[in-house]
């Protein structure tokens, strides 16, 4: 038992009244150690069914963060405390140096005021498909400065929070239906308005395989200068990934036009010359 007692009271430095010791530093790695596996019990916990839908997962992730955070900022207060540094000192001591550093750190206090709006506010969560700068990214992680997103090319891409909560964002995820979608298309003068229209529909609902054609529309847009434009409306849940399904739905498109021999023109110039 001495033994043990020497040993924790061993002493690395000392600074006047001040020691740092053993036992001290073991006392704040114990404290780091249970903060870590609390941590861990609790996402075990929060994540535990399988079964949650999207929505709620976002919410639990927002919950754990907040939760992380304040858990964090309780126990670095306590290591301070273990280590025998006075916070009114401390504080007192470096308010000028704080001044200097807020100053130089505008952008980032920006940054963590906005993850702390979006983890509270919950009007974006983890797995939110959100259209930002001409972007379509889904969320993956939200953090206190930053939040992390992959894009449709499965790019990483990280992003200040304070560009989500200041910029126009639209997200898609709260669409309560699904979403509408549109393909525009011009074929040659002269072509059967009547036939391009039902080819679109057709081409829609073959590869939507959408039996219920109802939900898929088509415009007559307007005379063009080189074509007769229309628009191809229909509703789909894959968000995310519509361009693919846009893509696929042309392919359908220009093998019933090729079939049906109607022209998709490029544009054309007149020219008269006297």
């Amino acid at each position: 038992m001495n033994t043990l007692n020497n040993i924790i009271e061993i002493e690395f430095f000392q600074l006047g009244k001040y020691s740092l010791t053993v036992g001290i530093l073991a006392t704040v790695l114990i404290i780091i150690i249970f903060t870590k596996l609390a941590l861990w019990i609790l996402r075990k916990i929060l994540f535990r069914n399988k079964n949650i839908k999207k929505y709620e997962e976002g919410n639990l992730h927002s919950l754990f963060q907040i939760i992380k955070y304040v858990v964090w900022i309780i126990t670095i207060l306590i290591i301070l405390d273990t280590l025998g540094l006075e916070l009114n000192v401390l504080f007192a001591g470096s308010a000028a140096l704080l001044v200097g550093i807020g100053l130089g750190l505008q952008s980032t206090f920006k940054d963590f005021i906005s993850g702390i709006i979006l983890l509270f506010e919950g009007s974006i969560k983890v797995g939110d498909i959100l259209e930002i700068d001409n972007d379509v990214v889904k969320i993956k992680k939200i953090s206190m400065r930053t939040s992390v997103a992959i894009n449709r090319d499965d790019i990483i891409t990280i992003l200040p929070n304070s560009l989500i909560t200041t910029n126009k964002v639209i997200n898609w995820s709260h669409q309560t239906k699904k979403t509408r979608f549109r393909i525009n298309i011009g074929v040659a003068y002269g072509s059967d308005v009547d036939l391009v229209v039902s080819i679109l529909k057709e081409s829609a609902a073959e590869y939507l395989n959408d039996k219920n054609a109802s939900t898929i529309n088509v415009k007559f847009l307007d005379f063009g200068s080189s074509s007769l434009n229309f628009v191809l409306l229909f509703y789909s849940k894959d968000i995310f990934r519509i361009e693919t399904i846009k893509s696929e739905i042309r392919k359908v498109i220009n093998r019933k036009f090729i079939k049906s021999k109607i022209i998709i023109p490029y544009p054309q110039i007149d020219l008269h010359v006297k």
